[in-house]
């Protein structure tokens, strides 16, 4: 289970683990994104400090309708006292834990500052 606090914003947020490749970990908060596919963003200077590998480049569509190519780069995030590889977008944005990350879980929000956030595995 992954717990976390819904902040002032609105914004159901958790804490991450991030390992780079030599196995330094990072501490990052995270807002979970119902409207994002993919699996994690980080920003780019994050994934530059982290020397995450490079594995493809991708295009978007964005909720306006606008198309914009990013990077996406593998990385090591502990999920659930487990280490998980994941597609990391680099994306110029707080990080963001999407649908892909969340597949097999269960997200439950109290939406009001301060609210617990919970993400308990389905399987269990």
């Amino acid at each position: 289970m992954i717990t976390g606090l819904v902040n002032v914003r609105g914004e159901p947020i958790v804490e991450l683990h991030i390992q780079s490749p030599n196995g330094r970990e990072t501490r990052i908060q995270a807002a979970a994104d119902t409207g994002f596919n993919g699996a994690l963003t980080l920003p780019p200077r994050l994934i530059a400090e982290l020397a995450l590998p490079w594995r493809r480049r991708a295009r978007a569509t964005l909720a306006d309708g606008a198309e914009r190519f990013f990077e996406i780069y593998e990385g090591r995030v502990l999920w659930d006292r487990k280490l998980r590889r994941v597609a990391v977008d680099a994306m110029d944005v707080d990080p963001l834990v999407g649908l892909s990350l969340l597949r097999g879980y269960e997200l439950t929000i109290q939406n009001v500052p301060g609210g617990d956030v919970v993400i308990r595995d389905l399987a269990s």
